[in-house]
């Protein structure tokens, strides 16, 4: 069984509060930051081989590395929490469950890159997580975890929480910035890629919740560890969320490395009612179906692109 990363305080009453965050070590991880050099950070990021967890899959620390050096321009840090795509729920839990994981990520990738200013684009369905996550954020406030000065570090970094409207469209980079600029939530043609022009025409780093929630793991406990959890071109535990016709559906963390056979038997008790397994879409409604005679593959980006199909959002539909 994978060590618990993203799920290790779900079981926690009162979970997404300040308190039980920090009882459990939280915010030390951008304590640590805050004492290291930038690029350090995002050295140690490259070194864990995270890789993006909302669908793309590209390696996190790399596309840090794409902030132009040395521009005084405003940088800006976006987190899509536009959970859209069918099949997929995982972040929500994120949000609902442990919403200063998210925050504190969010610090540590500000540090990283020179970001003053972050957003937070939830879906507009996710009423409840909206509200979880808005409460976390003023709690980190009136706590000096957020606004001018963090900390006494001379660190200034402010979170907009900004709600979607229903758009699938608007789960992908450049539409979400559109939208989030009170434009047409309509993608945009890359070159330029948001971190060289995105939000508001300046640097923008796009992340996913689950990314970020990555983030303060890797600072506290260094990037080999987190390297070590998963396969060989990509770290870490990831959250599956897997529905369908199996025994018990639901968020599942496990390593990057489990074979969806596994998954699917091992960790949510195989095919429900006795039935036989036919299909399985492994990434989100936009990844392409297997077969039962094609699941013992990795659920890496590079297992299932070698499968043909995707990582994705790690929507499993069974």
């Amino acid at each position: 069984m994978a060590e618990r990363i993203f799920t290790r305080n779900f079981h926690l009453p009162d979970s997404h509060t300040l308190r039980v965050y920090r009882e459990t070590g939280g915010y030390t991880a951008i304590a640590k930051a805050l004492r290291m050099e930038p690029a350090a950070i995002t050295e140690e990021v490259k070194k864990s081989n995270l890789r993006g967890l909302g669908g793309a899959g590209f390696p996190t620390g790399t596309k840090w590395s794409f902030i132009p050096k040395g521009s005084t321009a405003p940088k800006y840090l976006v987190v899509n929490a536009d959970e859209g795509e069918p099949g997929t729920f995982k972040d929500r839990y994120l949000l609902e469950r442990d919403p200063h994981a998210v925050i504190e990520g969010m610090l540590i990738a500000a540090r990283a890159i020179d970001s003053r200013q972050g957003f937070v684009y939830i879906r507009g369905e996710y009423v409840q997580p909206w509200r979880i996550f808005s409460g976390a954020v003023r709690e980190a406030y009136s706590a000096g975890l957020l606004g001018k000065n963090i900390q006494g570090s001379g660190a200034d970094f402010d979170i907009i929480v900004h709600r979607g409207a229903g758009a699938y469209i608007c789960g992908e980079e450049t539409g979400l910035i559109s939208s989030l600029e009170g434009k047409k939530g309509w993608p945009k043609v890359k070159p330029p890629f948001p971190a060289i022009k995105g939000a508001f025409g300046q640097p923008t780093i796009v992340n996913n919740v689950e990314t970020l929630a990555a983030v303060p793991h890797i600072i506290n406990r260094g990037g080999e560890w987190f390297a070590g959890l998963g396969s060989k071109t990509q770290g870490g535990t990831r959250l599956y969320s897997v529905s369908g016709h199996v025994v018990t559906p639901g968020v599942v963390e496990a390593s990057v490395s489990i074979t969806l056979r596994s998954l699917i038997y091992d960790e949510c008790g195989g095919i429900s009612n006795g039935r036989r397994l036919k299909a399985v879409v492994p990434g989100g409604a936009s990844a392409a179906i297997l077969t039962a005679d094609e699941i013992d593959v990795t659920m890496d980006v590079d297992g299932l692109k070698n499968a043909g199909t995707m990582a994705g959002s790690a929507g499993v539909i069974v």
